[in-house]
C-alpha cells in the first residue's frame, strides 16, 4: 500500500503540474484560501480512490475545488477544536478545585487532565481522516459528523493499520520537507511539495482503506459534480 501510495501522483500524466501547484498552494496556505483548495483536492483524491479509481484528479473545476475543501475546513476546524474543549473544562476545573497553590494532590490532577487532553487529540486525528473519507463519499458535509456511522470503521484493524501507514507518510514527508526548508529560497518551495506529495500520498491510503471497509462499484458513483452536492 505504501509503495502504491507515494507513486500515485508520479504515474498521473500531469504529475509535475498537480505538484507544483499543490506546492505552491501549501506555500501560500497562510491566506487561507490556498489551504482550501489543497484540502479540495484532498477530497477529490478520497473520493476517487474510495470507489477504486487510482487515476490522480487534476487541479480543474476551481469552484467545485473550493466548495469541497470549504467543507473538509470546516470538518477539521470542528473536529480540532474538540480537544481545546475538553482541556480547558479538565484544567478550569482542577484549577477551581486546588487554587493557586495546587499542592500534591493538584498537581496529580493536572497531569490526569493533561493525559486526558492528549488523549483527545490523539482520538481527534484518528477519526478526521475517516469523516473526511465519508464526507467525500456520502457527498454531504452532516457525513462527517455522523460518529454513529463511523465507528464501525474506526473500530476495525482496517482502518488502524491504514491510518498508521499514513501518518508514517505524512511524518516522513515533514522530516524530508524540513530538511529541504535549510536549503536557501529555493528550499521553502521544495519543501512545500514534498509536503503536499507526502498529504496526498497519505490520503491516497486512507481513501483505498475506506474502499475496503466500504466497498462501492464504479457505475454506483453518482455523476453530479462536487460543487453540486447538498450542502448537508
Amino acid at each position: 500500500m505504501i509503495t502504491t501510495a507515494v507513486t500515485y501522483l508520479k504515474n498521473s500524466d500531469d504529475v509535475w503540474k498537480t505538484t507544483i501547484i499543490g506546492g505552491l498552494l501549501v506555500l501560500a496556505s497562510v491566506l487561507v484560501l490556498p489551504a482550501v483548495l489543497v484540502w479540495g483536492y484532498v477530497v477529490r483524491v478520497l473520493e476517487r480512490t474510495s470507489r477504486g479509481d487510482d487515476e490522480a484528479p487534476r487541479f480543474d473545476d476551481w469552484r467545485a475545488l473550493t466548495v469541497d475543501g470549504a467543507k473538509a475546513v470546516a470538518i477539521l476546524l470542528a473536529y480540532g477544536l474538540l480537544p481545546f474543549v475538553v482541556g480547558g473544562l479538565l484544567f478550569g476545573g482542577v484549577w477551581l478545585a486546588v487554587g493557586g497553590d495546587p499542592g500534591a494532590i493538584g498537581t496529580v490532577a493536572f497531569g490526569i487532565a493533561s493525559l486526558l487532553t492528549l488523549a483527545a487529540m490523539l482520538a481527534v486525528a484518528y477519526t478526521v481522516p475517516a469523516a473526511l473519507a465519508r464526507f467525500a463519499t456520502e457527498g454531504r458535509l452532516g457525513a462527517g459528523f455522523e460518529f454513529g456511522a463511523l465507528r464501525p470503521s474506526l473500530a476495525t484493524g482496517t482502518y488502524a493499520v491504514g491510518w498508521l501507514q499514513a501518518v508514517g507518510i505524512v511524518f516522513a514527508g515533514a522530516l524530508l520537507s524540513g530538511l529541504l526548508t535549510e536549503i536557501p529560497i529555493l528550499g521553502a518551495v521544495l519543501g512545500a511539495v514534498v509536503s503536499f506529495y507526502a498529504l496526498v500520498s497519505a490520503y491516497y491510503v486512507i481513501g483505498r482503506t475506506w474502499e475496503r471497509l466500504h466497498p462501492v462499484s464504479l457505475e454506483e458513483t453518482r455523476e453530479q459534480p462536487s460543487a453540486e452536492r447538498p450542502a448537508i
